[in-house]
């Protein structure tokens, strides 16, 4: 089993700024991508943005050029640095990673998630 530990998030105001942390532990042969989803309430799950193990980049249009995705494989951790924040971005943050447990075996994991809230 893996385990994603997220820490960050809380109320901010509209136009501050907010950092996310994830971090991901035991059975990890090979982590494939990792990132953030969130969920609005009354509203589905939907991608912020993830990075896979190349380095390459994925972001929802809705965050482009406010949100940051960087991820540190040496440590299994994945970080979401949150500017220029509006009530629509209210949610709650939950991290995913697609791990590798062997070499054949893989699965997709979540956090427990984290709530951000913006607000005036």
């Amino acid at each position: 089993q893996v385990q994603l530990v997220e820490s960050g998030g809380g109320l901010v105001q509209p136009g501050g700024s907010l950092s996310l942390s994830c971090a991901a532990s035991g059975s990890i042969f090979r982590i494939i991508s990792m990132g953030w989803y969130r969920q609005a309430p009354g509203k589905e799950r939907e991608l912020v943005a993830t990075v896979n193990a190349g380095g390459g980049i994925n972001y929802d249009d809705s965050v482009k050029g406010r949100f940051t995705v960087s991820r540190d494989n040496a440590m299994n951790a994945v970080y979401l640095q949150m500017n220029s924040l509006t009530p629509e971005d209210t949610a709650v943050y939950f991290c995913n990673a697609y791990v590798y447990s062997d070499y054949t075996h893989w699965g997709a994991f979540w956090g427990q998630g984290t709530q951000v809230t913006v607000s005036a």
